[in-house]
């Protein structure tokens, strides 16, 4: 399995973890704060790199949060926010 594919099946599950634990708002876009994210049992089981396959993601447009690189504690109120639903 090459790397893309894994970046690509990461980002996949990713979008399904946001679904999971995240919000939809008015506009029926689903978000999530990076806090409630990290602190996750499963996401902290699923991704090794959580930050690296959020910048991917954001990379692809799948989703998008304020910033450059979210850090745990002081991000943790960040929203992100899924653009394909």
């Amino acid at each position: 399995m090459t790397t893309t594919m894994n970046v690509e099946h990461e980002v996949g599950l990713l979008v399904e973890e946001i679904r999971r634990l995240g919000t939809r708002n008015a506009d029926g876009q689903v978000s999530v704060k990076f806090g409630v994210l990290f602190a996750d049992e499963k996401c902290a089981n699923l991704f090794e790199a959580l930050v690296g396959t959020l910048k991917a993601a954001k990379r692809r447009k799948i989703i998008t949060y304020q910033g450059e690189l979210l850090l745990q504690g002081v991000h943790d109120d960040v929203d992100i926010m899924l653009l394909q639903d």
